[in-house]
């Protein structure tokens, strides 16, 4: 039985998306998400921020890198995955990140907010929309 990984995150992005391909030509889009909690300190509620690693892939990854800049607000969703590795001093070391699915892009000023999903892309655009 496979078991559920699923996460969902609305915060705000911490960095530039960075756009990087593999030796066999996948693109990979990474960037960074601050998602604030409330905590209480003393009296006073404040914001803790958690800060998460998320990647994008392919075409879908290609797509949206020119989008994803530092402040933008999104809600994404996806799947957990960990990275393992030793570092130099032999040391294990691994990261957990997300690897998303379904991102929504928040407005900027001027412009229109933006939805997608993995697999949605495509340079067949069709101009002939039935409805207004």
């Amino acid at each position: 039985m496979r078991d559920i990984n699923t996460v969902a995150l609305s915060g705000r992005l911490t960095r530039e998306a960075e756009l990087k391909y593999t030796h066999g030509g996948l693109a990979i889009c990474e960037f960074g998400v601050a998602v604030n909690r409330s905590v209480k300190k003393g009296e006073e509620w404040v914001d803790e921020p958690s800060f998460i690693d998320c990647t994008l892939f392919g075409r879908f990854g290609e797509s949206l890198a020119q989008y994803l800049q530092k402040g933008t607000q999104v809600m994404l969703d996806g799947e957990l995955r960990q990275d393992r590795w030793q570092n130099k001093e032999g040391q294990n070391r691994s990261k957990v990140s997300v690897v998303v699915q379904n991102i929504v892009l928040g407005r900027k000023p001027g412009g229109a907010q933006h939805q997608a999903s993995h697999g949605e892309f495509s340079n067949d655009f069709d101009e002939d929309v039935p409805f207004d």
